[in-house]
């Protein structure tokens, strides 16, 4: 089973600076991780691996600093990277960002299943890994907890819902995003950080990929971020007593001053 799996570097730190020209993140000085989600996806790729062969090959867009997060990923028992990387792809919101993924992916080669986290910490969209699955034109499935069976061209899978969760048959090649319930991380082993010192990192520019320049980067982007701000800061609240039709009544009074 071929799997790739999607990633992305992300601040450690909640603490943001934001480009005020441009309304992006800055991210030069700010220590960088793998999005938390991401390490979920990357094991259960492995998982799936060591129970039916295969590969693994794990895939990022990023500045060059990204390429420390594939490493990361060959230590824990990834097979390969690839750092998707070009000043052409720079601001892509979340639809640039999945298609230019997308045709990362097509260049990697065959597939049988593209694993992403649900979403990442410093966007919580959690569009990226459906929009792959768009522009790829394969099925998905969603916030998946469990992998129940797994088939040369099947897979039955559990999806978390907000009440319980929902058994779900897809066929393969497939993309999955999933939660933190599937697994538990492993740490990376010796031997998995060795082979990452030397592994080689493919890097996939415009270049390379050739994608259409009206669909990539900052100017390839449908949704453009206008303004940012600090909202306001909320008035206190006020505690209404007496019994529950009294509390009614005042709380009647309030919200006509609001609205009036």
């Amino acid at each position: 089973m071929n799997i790739i799996v999607c990633i992305k570097q992300v601040p450690e730190t909640t603490e943001v600076r934001i480009n005020p020209e441009t309304n992006t993140l800055i991210r030069e000085g700010v220590k960088s991780i793998i999005n938390p989600f991401d390490m979920y996806a990357i094991e259960e790729g492995i998982r799936l691996k060591e129970k039916f062969g295969g590969k693994v090959s794990v895939v990022t867009m990023g500045p060059p600093q990204a390429e420390c997060a594939l490493r990361e990923a060959i230590s824990l028992g990834a097979d390969e990277g690839f750092l998707v990387c070009d000043r052409a792809f720079a601001g892509s919101d979340t639809w640039a960002t999945s298609y230019t993924l997308a045709g990362a992916i097509k260049k990697i080669g065959a597939f049988d299943l593209v694993i992403c986290g649900k979403q990442a910490s410093d966007g919580d969209t959690a569009q990226v890994g459906p929009g792959i699955s768009t522009h790829l034109d394969i099925p998905q499935v969603t916030y998946v907890k469990k992998i129940e069976e797994a088939k040369e061209n099947l897979l039955r899978v559990e999806r978390m819902m907000e009440e319980g969760y929902e058994v779900i048959e897809v066929p393969l090649p497939a993309l999955l995003t999933v939660v933190k319930e599937i697994n538990e991380p492993r740490l990376p082993s010796l031997k998995g950080m060795m082979k990452a010192k030397s592994a080689k990192i493919t890097v996939l520019s415009q270049k390379e990929l050739n994608l259409d320049t009206q669909n990539i980067g900052l100017c390839g982007s449908p949704t453009q971020v206008v303004k940012i701000f600090t909202p306001a800061q909320r008035k206190g609240g006020q505690i209404l007593s007496g019994e529950i039709p009294e509390i009614a009544a005042q709380l009647v009074d309030l919200i006509k001053d609001e609205v009036h």
